[in-house]
């Protein structure tokens, strides 16, 4: 079990926006990989009005159940992480919930029961990532219900930093600042469409 703050800004990107950062990043060292997240909510979409996550990533065979809710200390987000087997993503999936102490006690916080979470669906990414100006550079093509789109995130240590670096990066690739929901509300929406 671990947690993280995470502080990150995204955009959506066209498919020619996101050909042409791909590009220009190719010179930085672009590593590549592809993963799967697996989404979970209540019926009533309780994770989502306390503005929470809750999703297994799979990633080169290895699976880890993330929950992500607001930063009660800060900027960014807090994600609370813990490695699972193969065999506990896919009772999860299969809507066998097994209870993991620090994220259980968290949605308890939250009055979510564990009972209630249903297995939403997966989302498919396949990520280019490096590191440029003291942050980390993620370029994602995201595949999910039919749908595919293409997003721009930048993740870094220090909020005013890292926002300096996105406004730029999107000024000098003549990128509109775009409003963008996360992946998890994107793949959502898509569901109720």
């Amino acid at each position: 079990m671990s947690q993280e703050i995470e502080i990150e800004f995204k955009n959506l990107l066209t498919k020619d926006e996101y050909q042409k950062l791909v590009k220009h990043f190719r010179s930085y060292k672009l590593t590549d990989m592809k993963q799967k997240n697996h989404y979970f909510e209540t019926a009533d979409f309780q994770l989502k009005e306390s503005r929470a996550a809750l999703r297994i990533r799979e990633k080169k065979e290895q699976f880890q159940l993330t929950l992500k809710q607001p930063n009660p200390n800060g900027p960014g987000l807090l994600e609370t992480h813990c490695d699972i087997t193969t065999d506990e993503a896919q009772q999860w999936i299969k809507g066998h919930i097994i209870a993991k102490d620090e994220i259980t006690k968290a949605l308890h916080t939250m009055n979510i029961n564990l009972q209630d979470l249903t297995y939403g669906g997966m989302l498919e990414t396949y990520r280019l990532e490096c590191m440029y100006n003291n942050t980390t550079v993620v370029l994602d093509q995201s595949h999910y219900n039919g749908h595919t789109d293409y997003e721009l995130e930048l993740e870094a240590q220090d909020e005013q930093h890292g926002k300096t670096v996105f406004l730029e990066l999107l000024s000098t690739h003549q990128i509109p600042k775009r409003k963008t929901a996360n992946k998890i509300e994107r793949f959502y929406h898509t569901l109720k469409i």
